[in-house]
């Protein structure tokens, strides 16, 4: 089987057999074609299944010099071994050249959040403008319940009923269900904006949040409007919709101290993903520390 014939059938896989999200399978296009790329490149027309783990090895070391992070190229070497491992059941590779390669370890970096009073002066502004009241009621449902992105786009105007009650189910990863709470200032939002929403919205369009043009709403578009609602209130530059999402779970944790809970509503499958805002909230008590104690203090 050629390269690409097989590339398209594995992602055809992902995306039928595995239910995989466009977003997951575009990812993985792009991933295996930067392998074909590099397979190509070796001398004497090398093929997928003549590929070896020490050409694996200098495909990451290649990549990693031309500035590739090791969270990128550890994404970029589960998609390979998945796709390898698809091939050996197929009888096209006898083995997995990608099995036991690592990528090389990079800093961890913590999610930048808003501050609490920062988060309060991306939402206090207000206008008559139904764009500007549609974004309202996104941005505060983003901050009060933690979606991810492509969660909130995908909202259907049937789940309105629900999220005026106080609560909104999504469908997350790997297609689990969950059921996370709305906050009263996010009801109150998305009330406003299901008051106008007719004005924009085609007749025959069963998303709640929509374009301008009256169709389902781009993920771009909210990022875009997000990033200019940002400055305009005097906010950091690069504010986007995954830092309200971490925001919103670091305040509750900061908060409550419920890992669990948080774990639960941001729909992580393990805790590890949740912990990380534990760290968050020692680097403030570490900061205030620093700043108050007498002895912490650097001449």
């Amino acid at each position: 089987m050629a390269a690409g014939e097989a590339v398209n059938a594995y992602l055809d896989e992902l995306a039928q057999r595995r239910r995989q999200s466009p977003h997951t399978v575009s990812n993985y296009r792009r991933d295996l074609g930067v392998l074909c790329r590099l397979v190509e490149e070796l001398p004497g027309a090398c093929q997928l299944d003549a590929v070896h783990s020490h050409h694996i090895r200098r495909f990451i070391a290649q990549l990693h010099a031309r500035g590739l992070g090791g969270r990128s190229l550890a994404r970029m070497l589960s998609a390979w071994r998945g796709f390898y491992c698809w091939l050996g059941q197929r009888g096209e590779t006898t083995v997995n050249p990608v099995e036991g390669v690592r990528a090389p370890k990079s800093p961890k970096a913590l999610p930048k959040v808003l501050s609490p009073d920062e988060a309060n002066r991306l939402l206090e502004a207000s206008s008559d403008d139904v764009l500007e009241i549609r974004d309202q009621a996104i941005f505060e449902l983003f901050y009060s319940s933690g979606l991810r992105l492509a969660e909130l786009a995908a909202l259907d105007i049937a789940c309105l009923d629900d999220l005026l009650a106080g609560e909104v189910r999504v469908l997350g990863k790997r297609n689990k269900l969950r059921l996370v709470p709305v906050g009263s200032k996010a009801r109150e939002a998305v009330g406003v904006w299901a008051q106008r929403r007719a004005d924009v919205a085609a007749l025959d369009v069963s998303a709640l949040f929509v374009g301008q043009r009256g169709g389902r709403i781009n993920p771009r578009v909210i990022e875009e409007r997000l990033k200019r609602r940002a400055l305009a209130q005097g906010l950091p530059t690069g504010v986007h919709p995954h830092m309200l999402r971490h925001s919103f779970a670091s305040h509750v944790l900061q908060s409550s101290g419920d890992l669990r809970a948080v774990q639960e509503m941001l729909g992580h499958a393990s805790i590890a993903s949740t912990q990380v805002y534990t760290h968050l909230d020692f680097q403030h008590l570490a900061k205030v520390y620093d700043a108050a104690h007498p002895r912490a203090k650097r001449k």
